[in-house]
């Protein structure tokens, strides 16, 4: 196996299928299955998950609600993605724990760094929820940071998208595909892999990342068996 320890993002929309919100329970297990793959392959697997399907802060300041208050109602909106994913999992006899950045301890362990990387080492995936535990801040800032404390090989992001294009290829068909690209010319590009301050994150600790096409079963798979899939930023 090219990685040892992996952190996958995953979309809340990735969560919703065909559906217009919510969460699609055929979808949930197709991901459970593949990650169940990898897992048995002795792969050490962390995933952040984000509340897109259910809540964006963002969306809701956008509206006139208070932006703190709705990145919250976001955070939450991770958690319950956080235990739909667990329950999949689970269902596949995956043995997972589920940390929260924000206590919710009826439901999930508060998350600590050392409590986590253990989990990871007994074979157990540990998913990340409740983002940073702080408003402004993104899932996506949320799994690099995460990827950097429990010292992750790679971050694969999961995305309905086959990787990083010169622009959108659902809205330009001449858009061209990207194999690999340097941090420094996605953003002179202008290129959008995550938000700028999780980006950046990543450049400084110089945690590659990968965007693949989570949707295409054995992507996952291929990936972490070396094999070139989606888009590299290293």
């Amino acid at each position: 196996m090219t990685y040892k320890r992996i952190l996958l993002k995953l979309s809340g929309e990735a969560l919703m299928g065909n559906r217009q919100y919510g969460i699609d329970p055929l979808r949930l297990s197709e991901y459970a299955r593949d990650i169940k793959d990898i897992v048995n392959k002795g792969i050490e697997v962390a995933i952040v998950i984000g509340g897109g399907n259910i809540f964006r802060g963002v969306a809701g300041a956008s509206n006139g609600m208070d932006r703190v208050q709705g990145d919250h109602m976001g955070m939450l909106a991770t958690v319950i993605n956080g235990l739909a994913l667990q329950s999949a999992l689970e269902n596949e006899e995956v043995p997972t724990r589920l940390q929260s950045a924000i206590k919710i301890n009826e439901v999930a362990e508060p998350f600590i760094r050392r409590k986590a990387m253990r989990h990871l080492e007994k074979g157990r995936v540990v998913i990340f929820g409740g983002g940073t535990g702080n408003p402004y801040f993104t899932t996506d800032s949320a799994a690099v940071l995460r990827a950097i404390e429990i010292e992750a090989d790679v971050i694969m992001k999961g995305t309905r998208v086959d990787g990083i294009y010169s622009a959108d290829p659902e809205k330009d068909a001449t858009a061209s595909k990207f194999d690999n690209i340097s941090f420094s010319d996605v953003l002179s590009k202008g290129l959008k892999v995550m938000d700028t301050t999780a980006f950046t994150l990543s450049q400084e600790n110089e945690l590659p990342i990968i965007v693949f096409d989570m949707n295409k079963k054995g992507n996952l798979m291929k990936i972490v068996s070396g094999e070139q899939i989606g888009t590299t930023v290293s």
